[in-house]
């Protein structure tokens, strides 16, 4: 069995009125898992860093740049049984501005922004759930504690990890 890191999930949030919100995008039919609400998800090129991938996939998924982002400290996983691969995945929250509009890749067909509540009604697994949750109280007063790593803002050399 092999262990792989090759997927990236980025939680998108805002802040709408002094609420927080999750944008939540919808698989296109002809994709794996068809209409399931998801985060922003993808694939790590080949010599690409987690981090490059993260803010190349909320781009290209959803047209957006965000104002911060941070490593969220939790991986997630999955197993996958025709490749006998435990594959883990390196969580990012993205922090985007209410009034930017989301502008949808061909691998997604709607998307909504929605209440932590509502967030963890439409996610499929438990670990992206407990992110909603990790987030949420990263940005709760009750947990001055909790600490992100935040990364530097999108630039050129965010494109060439080399």
């Amino acid at each position: 069995m092999k262990i792989k890191g090759q997927i990236i999930e980025v939680h998108v949030i805002r802040r709408n009125k002094g609420r927080l919100q999750f944008l939540l995008i919808k698989r296109a039919p002809e994709e794996i898992y068809p209409n399931l609400w998801q985060m922003v998800s993808g694939r790590i090129e080949k010599g690409e860093h987690a981090v490059h991938a993260a803010y190349r996939e909320l781009l290209e998924e959803t047209g957006l740049i965000p104002t911060k982002m941070w490593i969220v400290p939790q991986i997630n996983s999955f197993y996958n049984p025709i490749d006998d691969e435990i594959n883990v995945i390196p969580v990012f929250a993205a922090l985007t501005e209410p009034e930017l509009p989301v502008i949808l890749s061909e691998e997604h067909t709607e998307f909504q922004w929605v209440s932590a509540q509502k967030a963890k009604k439409l996610l499929a697994w438990a670990g992206q759930r407990q992110v909603v949750d990790l987030i949420t109280e990263y940005f709760s007063s009750s947990r001055q504690f909790l600490k992100f790593v935040e990364l530097g803002a999108p630039n050129s050399s965010m494109s060439d990890p080399n």
